[in-house]
Protein backbone atom coordinates (compact mmCIF):
# COMPACT_ATOMS: atom_id res chain seq x y z
CA UNK A 1 0.00 0.00 0.00
CA UNK A 2 3.01 2.32 -0.08
CA UNK A 3 2.35 2.98 -3.51
CA UNK A 4 -0.91 3.82 -3.79
CA UNK A 5 -0.27 7.77 -2.97
CA UNK A 6 2.33 7.17 -6.07
CA UNK A 7 -0.18 5.36 -8.13
CA UNK A 8 -2.96 8.24 -7.87
CA UNK A 9 -0.30 10.86 -8.45
CA UNK A 10 0.66 9.22 -11.93
CA UNK A 11 -3.03 8.43 -12.95
CA UNK A 12 -3.93 12.22 -12.48
CA UNK A 13 -0.75 13.16 -14.45
CA UNK A 14 -1.91 11.31 -17.19
CA UNK A 15 -5.35 12.16 -16.80
CA UNK A 16 -4.38 15.79 -16.94
CA UNK A 17 -2.14 15.79 -19.66
CA UNK A 18 -4.17 17.07 -23.05
CA UNK A 19 -4.90 13.85 -25.14
CA UNK A 20 -4.13 14.51 -28.69
CA UNK A 21 -6.58 13.55 -31.74
CA UNK A 22 -6.73 10.15 -32.52
CA UNK A 23 -3.02 9.82 -34.42
CA UNK A 24 -0.29 12.04 -35.98
CA UNK A 25 -1.44 14.21 -38.80
CA UNK A 26 1.01 13.44 -41.47
CA UNK A 27 1.81 16.33 -44.06
CA UNK A 28 5.00 16.31 -46.81
CA UNK A 29 6.56 19.60 -48.33
CA UNK A 30 8.09 18.92 -51.91
CA UNK A 31 8.75 20.81 -54.82
CA UNK A 32 7.66 23.48 -51.97
CA UNK A 33 4.38 22.47 -52.04
CA UNK A 34 1.97 20.95 -49.44
CA UNK A 35 0.41 17.77 -49.57
CA UNK A 36 -2.36 16.86 -48.50
CA UNK A 37 -2.72 20.78 -48.40
CA UNK A 38 -6.48 20.41 -46.63
CA UNK A 39 -6.21 19.03 -43.03
CA UNK A 40 -9.09 18.00 -41.62
CA UNK A 41 -9.10 18.07 -37.47
CA UNK A 42 -11.37 17.76 -34.88
CA UNK A 43 -12.93 20.60 -32.91
CA UNK A 44 -11.50 21.52 -29.76
CA UNK A 45 -9.37 18.86 -29.37
CA UNK A 46 -5.53 19.62 -29.91
CA UNK A 47 -3.73 17.87 -33.24
CA UNK A 48 -0.29 17.30 -34.15
CA UNK A 49 1.00 17.40 -37.59
CA UNK A 50 3.88 15.55 -38.34
CA UNK A 51 5.71 17.50 -41.11
CA UNK A 52 8.27 15.83 -43.59
CA UNK A 53 10.19 18.02 -45.98
CA UNK A 54 11.37 16.45 -48.38
CA UNK A 55 13.00 19.81 -50.43
CA UNK A 56 16.61 20.43 -49.90
CA UNK A 57 15.94 23.54 -48.30
CA UNK A 58 14.35 24.18 -45.18
CA UNK A 59 10.98 25.73 -44.93
CA UNK A 60 8.90 27.39 -42.22
CA UNK A 61 5.63 26.21 -41.15
CA UNK A 62 3.37 29.64 -40.18
CA UNK A 63 0.39 30.50 -39.52
CA UNK A 64 -1.01 33.21 -37.82
CA UNK A 65 -4.22 32.38 -37.58
CA UNK A 66 -2.92 28.74 -35.81
CA UNK A 67 -0.54 30.73 -34.21
CA UNK A 68 2.15 28.69 -34.61
CA UNK A 69 5.76 28.84 -36.57
CA UNK A 70 8.04 25.65 -36.78
CA UNK A 71 10.69 25.55 -38.83
CA UNK A 72 12.19 22.34 -40.34
CA UNK A 73 15.15 21.45 -42.15
CA UNK A 74 15.42 20.39 -45.73
CA UNK A 75 15.48 16.26 -45.82
CA UNK A 76 13.88 16.30 -42.49
CA UNK A 77 11.28 15.82 -40.04
CA UNK A 78 9.07 17.91 -37.22
CA UNK A 79 6.58 18.15 -35.13
CA UNK A 80 3.66 21.14 -35.46
CA UNK A 81 1.22 20.96 -32.36
CA UNK A 82 -1.69 22.33 -32.60
CA UNK A 83 -3.98 24.09 -30.06
CA UNK A 84 -7.62 23.06 -29.12
CA UNK A 85 -9.73 25.19 -32.38
CA UNK A 86 -12.90 26.43 -32.54
CA UNK A 87 -14.78 25.15 -35.48
CA UNK A 88 -13.53 27.17 -38.73
CA UNK A 89 -11.08 27.69 -41.33
CA UNK A 90 -7.10 28.30 -40.73
CA UNK A 91 -4.43 29.10 -43.80
CA UNK A 92 -1.04 28.32 -43.45
CA UNK A 93 1.86 28.84 -45.40
CA UNK A 94 5.46 28.02 -45.88
CA UNK A 95 6.87 31.19 -44.94
CA UNK A 96 10.23 30.96 -47.47
CA UNK A 97 7.85 30.38 -50.36
CA UNK A 98 4.55 31.47 -49.67
CA UNK A 99 3.57 31.84 -53.52
CA UNK A 100 3.34 27.46 -53.91
CA UNK A 101 3.57 26.47 -49.85
CA UNK A 102 0.07 27.05 -49.39
CA UNK A 103 -2.57 25.03 -47.07
CA UNK A 104 -5.29 24.89 -44.62
CA UNK A 105 -6.66 23.32 -41.83
CA UNK A 106 -10.25 22.80 -41.22
CA UNK A 107 -11.75 22.15 -37.42
CA UNK A 108 -15.18 20.37 -37.76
Amino acid sequence: MKFAPLLIAMLFAVSAAPALAAGAIPLTLQNHKFTPNIIRVKANEPALIVLTNKDATAEEFDSSALKVEKVVAGNSQGNVRLRPLSPGKYPFMGEYHSATAQGVVIAE
